[in-house]
């Protein structure tokens, strides 16, 4: 894989051919610059701020662009840069004659541009006038087709010096098409998949041998769907780090994007000084997911809503604990095998152990829990595993009855928990989380001095109920110590290593204040 660096920056007064330029195997982070006027394109590309390491410069973007443009743009330029003049039909903006916009290129290619985009259907109206690399592209915004590879294979034996096909995906599945193009190729290549599935071809990109990856320069400001800010691409994914080597996790729910678990991970990752990267994967169907995504590998998985319990079917092993609770919130890949645990049950005992006085132990403590879903089934089974006497109500009482016979506790109805003495509450519902803050489910008249009380809702930190029952003299735990806790305990069983707890716990605090 063959890539542009400029080791010399030239100065404005230099040309293309003052400058230094070696060849790196590096996949290089491409940012689009979709600016409406020159000037706003220039300040963008000549910023001392600048993150990217490759411009490409949408012509298309300008009202009316002229060979002047062109020119002042190339000027002086301070990093490699692709022109691209694109058409309407393939995504762009560019609605006039077909070969006005190819001679725009023709010129640009002319007047020194490290590398010109035409598309395939239009080679033949292309004439070349000087010697920038030629990126001969595909575009497809409805699907990725099931015959990418071949759409690969035929621009390769084209004049172009690299191969770009940008398709849209549908599914998480189609990026693993653009996954093996890059695998295949034999020459340098860019295959990303457009949309919200994405997301996984671009921070893949470089572990899989991509000639560029295009980012945006920041939400709202995308050339293509699905690109990624640049600044997430550094900072959250922490591009620069992934390469060949780099092992692969993520997070498998849906919805999904609102996630933290990819930046509380990638940030111990990195504070550990360890090759992986976490993505966030949107899956409806965790049956068709799981064992297509083997192949890549993926190195763990967090699980979670709608996953925990069907996921297990998919598994060789899972622990004792997580199959009687019949949910699963952590997989980890052990040479092949797929093996199943549950840090949710721990995690919460930990977190509500935390609320005791120093010498206090959990056995025979008598805890009123509201919810019967998932979470709530691992917080009663940890509950009573460690001793507690443990009460469980919920809106839907035939759900709290099923999960009482399987844990072998008691039932009561939310009509009826006032009148349940307890030692500790424990929230195990979403009631309070945003943007429903205002909602609570137990009232303050309940609520017992002296009583410990945990809220598993994280966002707000500090919940209505968490909020009253402070006020009540009770003693209160924040639903952050639970998504500590289980995460601490993903990032241990995947990594054998201690993980960096105050790190993780520093990243959800701040991305919840923000």
């Amino acid at each position: 894989m063959w890539l542009p660096y400029n080791r010399n920056a030239p100065t404005d007064n230099a040309t293309p051919d003052d400058c230094d330029w070696t060849t790196v195997s590096q996949t290089l982070l491409c940012v689009s610059l979709t600016t409406p006027t020159v000037e706003e394109t220039l300040s963008v590309l000549h910023s001392a701020g600048r993150r990217f390491d490759i411009a490409e410069l949408r012509l298309d973007y300008l009202p009316e662009p002229t060979e002047d443009d062109v020119r002042r743009l190339l000027e002086g330029r301070p990093c490699p840069v692709i022109v691209t003049n694109r058409p309407e039909r393939e995504g762009g903006r560019w609605t006039g004659d077909e070969a006005a916009r190819l001679e725009l290129l023709a010129v640009a290619d002319r007047l020194g541009a490290d590398y010109v985009d035409v598309e395939i259907d239009s080679l033949d109206g292309y004439a070349p006038q000087g010697r920038a690399g030629l990126i001969v592209s595909y575009h497809n915004y409805d699907e990725t087709p099931a015959d990418l590879a071949a759409i690969a294979r035929r621009i390769e034996q084209t004049d172009a010096a690299v191969v770009k096909l940008a398709t849209h995906a549908n599914s998480l599945l189609d990026n693993l098409a653009a996954i093996h193009v890059l695998r295949d190729a034999t020459k340098p290549t860019i295959a990303v998949t457009m949309g919200e599935h994405g997301h996984v071809s671009r921070v893949l990109g470089a572990k899989f041998g991509a000639f560029l990856v295009f980012a945006s320069l920041g939400a709202g400001r995308e050339a293509a769907p699905g690109q990624v800010p640049v600044d997430q691409m550094l900072d959250l994914y922490r591009f620069r780090n992934v390469g060949p080597g780099t092992a692969l996790y993520g997070v498998v729910a849906n919805p999904v994007a609102h996630s933290m678990s990819p930046a509380i991970h990638n940030a111990a990752f990195g504070h550990c000084g360890i090759d992986a990267v976490y993505l966030p994967f949107r899956v409806d169907d965790v049956a068709e997911f799981i064992p297509a995504y083997q192949t890549l590998p993926v190195a763990g998985y967090s699980v979670t809503i709608p996953h925990k319990q069907s996921v297990i079917a998919l598994l060789q092993d899972v622990q004792p604990l997580a199959a009687r609770i019949g949910a699963v919130n952590t997989i980890v890949d052990r040479g092949g095998r797929l093996v199943g645990s549950n840090t949710d049950w721990s995690a919460a005992v930990a977190a509500v152990g935390s609320g005791l006085r120093e010498g206090e132990s959990l056995d025979g403590k008598r805890v009123l829990l509201v919810g019967a879903g998932g979470a709530a089934r691992a917080m009663a089974f940890g509950l009573a595993e460690r001793g507690c006497d443990v009460v469980i109500a919920n809106r839907t009482r035939e759900r709290a009855v099923r999960l009482a016979a399987d844990v072998g506790c008691t039932q009561v109805d939310v009509a009826d928990m006032g009148s349940v003495p307890y030692d500790i509450l424990v929230n195990g519902t979403s009631l309070g989380m945003h943007p429903r803050v205002d909602a609570t489910p137990a009232d303050a008249a309940m609520l017992r001095e002296g009583a410990v009380v945990f809220d598993s809702v994280y966002n707000p930190l500090e919940t209505r109920l968490l909020r009253e029952a402070a006020g009540a003299g009770c003693r209160t735990v924040k639903g952050l110590e639970m998504f500590v806790n289980q995460a601490v305990e993903q990032f241990e069983l995947w990594t054998g290593q201690t993980a960096p707890r105050d790190v993780m716990r520093q990243v959800v605090a701040a991305r919840l204040s923000g």
